[in-house]
């Protein structure tokens, strides 16, 4: 199995936020890797990544970074792949690493989604892959659906709430 997506962390200590990305792309079965890469203490080896990803395969890359958040930046400076940065919630709740994340100069985009907000990269790198694949577009759309369905089950669960000025 060659992976498509690849999410890459600054430290392991990120991966409490990226589980719920890795759980989405398993539900999908949307191969995936996963590594622990840091701009700052292995800037040779995120460099090498970057380079190589698309000619391994990846079409898109989830970079998650705290703090300085330079992470999704460095990858997507030396890349064509579309990269989409998880700003990690860290000493100031996360601030500092979205301002990181989204200031990037022009010619070097990085989707950038809420702070821990590794589900909704997740289904935006599904989104992205979907234009090109049917069947991952299929599963998106599946889960979309299921969205959906449980507001609308939700909201009928609600009315049966009762409350005596409620008029609903």
């Amino acid at each position: 199995m060659t992976p498509i997506v690849s999410i890459i962390m600054g430290s392991t200590s990120d991966l409490p936020v990226l589980e719920k990305a890795a759980q989405f792309f398993d539900d999908l079965e949307i191969p995936f890797e996963m590594n622990a890469l840091s701009a700052h203490r292995t800037p040779h080896e995120v460099e090498q990544f970057a380079h190589e990803a698309k000619g391994r395969g990846i079409k898109v890359i989830i970079a998650a970074a705290g703090m300085a958040a330079a992470l999704p930046g460095v990858i997507a400076a030396n890349t064509t792949l579309p990269v989409i940065g998880v700003p990690v919630k860290g000493m100031l709740d996360g601030m500092d690493a979205m301002l990181s994340i989204i200031q990037m100069p022009p010619g070097i985009p990085v989707a950038t989604v809420g702070v821990n907000a590794s589900l909704n990269a997740a289904i935006l790198a599904a989104e992205m892959l979907a234009l090109g694949d049917a069947a991952v577009a299929a599963k998106v759309e599946n889960y979309k659906e299921g969205l959906k369905n449980k507001i609308t089950k939700a909201n009928a669960e609600l009315k049966e709430v009762k409350y005596k000025f409620k008029t609903n």
